[in-house]
């Protein structure tokens, strides 16, 4: 559904908002091992959502990543966007360009709603509310 970067990106985010809630920075190393991704695709990751604006970061020694109340508001349609575009949210079930109401595909009118219920879903996820629960090891982030 989503791409390797869009994955990456969003295990990050979350991994980031758990892990600097009380004010810590995290460096690229302990972000790619804490969602098993390689460190330089992280990095290049990481590098576009800050100049994006959605994470922070501070250069040197005691550096890393860090959300601020404003990143941790950030929903996880904010992040596919910025990484995979909008096609998540509009394009078509079978990948066809012309397909549209007027011209539908064979599955347009289901995959219509599948979409709309994903967009709605990832629309009110926000970065900052799965911390507590990552914290209780109620969910994870990274593959066993």
């Amino acid at each position: 559904m989503f791409s390797r970067t869009c994955e990456y990106g969003i295990r990050a985010m979350i991994f980031i908002a758990q892990h600097s809630k009380n004010g810590a920075r995290v460096g690229i190393r302990e972000i790619a091992a804490g969602i098993d991704s390689p460190e330089h695709f992280i990095a290049k990751i990481m590098q576009e959502l800050g100049r994006k604006g959605v994470v922070q970061s501070v250069k040197g020694p005691n550096g890393g990543f860090y959300l601020d109340d404003k990143g941790r508001e950030c929903t996880l349609a904010k992040i596919v966007r910025m990484l995979d575009g909008d096609q998540l949210f509009t394009g078509c079930g079978l990948g066809l360009r012309q397909c549209s109401e007027a011209h539908p595909c064979p599955i347009h009118e289901e995959f219509k709603k599948i979409r709309q219920e994903i967009g709605a879903m990832l629309e009110n996820s926000r970065i900052g509310e799965f911390t507590a629960k990552l914290d209780e090891h109620q969910l994870f982030l990274k593959r066993k």
